[in-house]
C-alpha cells in the first residue's frame, strides 16, 4: 500500500491532526509572548503603599498601569504621579478637578461639586459626605486636582490648598494612568471610570489595551497547551486500539 490512512502524501507520518497541533502551538506562541511583549511596553506595575485610594485599590495592591501623555488625563482618572511639593516618590489619586475648574466641597448633599455640579461618587469608602472638611479651590489652567478615595485617610490636594498652585499638580506630573487591579489576585480587574464626569467638558478616558492584551496571553497558553497535549493524546489513543 502507498501510504495509511490520515497521513500526508509526503510520507513522513505527518497526520492532519499533528499538523493542525503544531499550528496551534505556533500561533499561542505568537499570542502569548507577543502580549507579554506588548503588555510591558505599555503597562508599569505600582504598589500602592497606603489605603488612601480604598476601596477602590487596597493598601498593598499592585495595579497596572499605562504610560499616558498628561494632556490626556481626564476627569475620574487615577494616575499615578511625583511632585516634589508633594514629596517626589510615585503617588495614587483620582483627579476631580483640571485646568479652570471650580472644586469645592460640600454641597447640602455632602457631595463635592465641580463647577457648581454635583458629583455622584461611588467610590468612595463610606458614606458620609465626600469630604470630612470643607473646601474650595480654583484649578490653574494645566493643572490637576487630586483627592484619594478614602477622603478621611488621603494627603491629597486638600492639604496643599495654601501652596502657590491651590493644591493642583501640573499635568506633566503625571506618568501613568491605571488601567486594573493587578494583585491580589482576588481584586483582579479593570477599574470602571465613572460616569459622574461625562457630562462635564472633555468627558472621561477611555481605558487603554490591558483587557485585549489579558485575553491574547490566556488564548496563547490555551492554544500553546492544547497542541502540546495533542501528541501524548493521539499517541495514547494509537496504543489503545493495538
Amino acid at each position: 500500500m502507498s501510504g495509511s490512512k490520515g497521513r500526508t502524501s509526503g510520507g513522513h507520518g505527518r497526520t492532519a491532526g499533528s499538523v493542525l497541533s503544531g499550528l496551534a502551538v505556533a500561533v499561542g506562541c505568537v499570542l502569548f509572548l507577543g502580549g507579554f511583549i506588548w503588555g510591558a511596553v505599555l503597562y508599569r506595575p505600582y504598589t500602592v503603599p497606603t489605603d488612601s485610594m480604598a476601596p477602590t485599590i487596597a493598601a498593598g495592591a499592585r495595579v497596572l498601569a499605562q504610560h499616558v501623555d498628561g494632556s490626556e488625563v481626564r476627569r475620574g482618572d487615577v494616575v499615578v504621579f511625583r511632585d516634589s511639593v508633594w514629596g517626589d516618590m510615585p503617588m495614587v489619586k483620582r483627579v476631580v478637578g483640571v485646568g479652570g475648574d471650580k472644586v469645592a466641597c460640600c454641597n447640602a448633599d455632602g457631595r463635592l461639586t465641580v463647577n457648581g455640579k454635583p458629583i455622584e461618587e461611588p467610590y468612595l469608602q463610606g458614606n458620609g459626605p465626600a469630604s470630612p472638611v470643607g473646601f474650595k479651590a480654583a484649578v490653574p489652567q494645566g493643572q490637576l486636582f487630586l483627592l484619594g478615595d478614602h477622603r478621611s485617610d488621603s494627603m491629597d490636594s486638600r492639604v496643599h490648598l495654601t501652596d502657590g498652585d491651590h493644591g493642583a499638580v501640573p499635568r506633566d506630573a503625571v506618568d501613568a494612568r491605571v488601567d486594573a487591579r493587578a494583585w491580589p489576585i482576588g481584586s483582579f480587574g479593570m477599574l470602571q471610570r465613572p460616569t459622574a464626569f461625562e457630562a462635564l467638558p472633555g468627558g472621561t478616558s477611555q481605558p487603554g489595551p490591558v483587557q485585549p492584551l489579558v485575553v491574547a496571553i490566556v488564548a496563547g497558553a490555551v492554544l500553546i497547551l492544547g497542541g502540546a497535549a495533542y501528541g501524548p493524546i493521539a499517541n495514547r489513543r494509537r496504543r489503545t486500539r493495538v
